[in-house]
């Protein structure tokens, strides 16, 4: 009997380890730590910069942020992070927002949680970065030539910003869901499989779209069957598969 006991003990811990212990593993948000570790009223922007998964039977998440932070008042500055391993879940949350605005705090010191483009919150429509300027039939952001970098830092120059997208945003999506602007031949304006992104060739997910794009397939299949199945059985996790949906929170503060 003990030897059948050790042996049955040794099989069920195999069985856990190679199912993941029947659930998914910890792995703390790292805006959570980059939101927490700003100084108290410090003007900043979090951008999901660049996006990876590594790994086939076993996969792990990975992303890379843009901060635009002021550390003096009034100056804008900008680092790219280093890659830091995120949970599926997540991944799957946020895998439209490549290039997007995940979190940001104003001078006014409220936290903005929901999905944007880039710059929207802190420095587009601000008259202390710039102005709205007519031109081809139409009203454009444009920044002042000494913050001429942030056109070039927000790809604006390539998709400029209309006053209607940001009117429709500061409208109707502000503060209460995730904004990606027209769509333009079944693409959104902005977010991860938008041409704004697809651009890109400095960047993981470019060189690897093909890839990725199985990946994200094959993932919003597995949970698109998942959700519906457990629909059908009326199980009690009423929440699962459903964050790859959601478009703001999810951040500790």
């Amino acid at each position: 009997m003990k030897k059948l006991s050790l042996f049955s003990l040794t099989l069920l811990l195999l069985v856990a380890t190679s199912c993941g212990g029947g659930g998914e593993k910890f792995t703390k948000n790292p805006v959570d730590d980059i939101v927490r570790d700003m100084p108290s009223g410090r003007v900043f922007s979090v951008i999901l910069y660049d996006m990876n998964v590594e790994g086939n039977f076993f996969e792990e998440y990975f992303h890379k942020y843009r901060i635009i932070e002021e550390t003096t008042p009034g100056q804008p500055e900008e680092r790219i992070t280093e890659w830091y391993q995120v949970s599926e879940r997540v991944f799957n949350q946020h895998v439209d927002d490549m290039g997007m605005e995940l979190i940001s705090r104003g001078t006014d010191g409220e936290l903005v949680k929901t999905v944007s483009p880039p710059g929207y919150n802190n420095y587009v429509g601000n008259p202390q970065y710039g102005q709205w300027v007519q031109r081809d039939g139409g009203s454009f952001w444009e920044f002042y030539g000494k913050f001429a970098f942030m056109s070039s830092m927000f790809n604006m120059f390539t998709y400029p910003v209309r006053r209607s997208y940001y009117d429709d945003y500061r409208g109707n999506y502000y503060g209460r869901r995730g904004y990606y602007g027209p769509r333009n031949s079944g693409r959104p304006y902005y977010g991860t499989n938008s041409d704004f992104n697809r651009s890109r060739t400095n960047s993981t997910w470019s060189n690897n779209r093909s890839n990725f794009k199985n990946r994200v397939n094959s993932r919003t299949s597995r949970s698109s069957t998942s959700t519906s199945s457990s629909r059908t059985s009326r199980s009690s996790s009423r929440y699962r598969g459903t964050s790859s949906r959601s478009r703001g929170g999810g951040f500790g503060k």
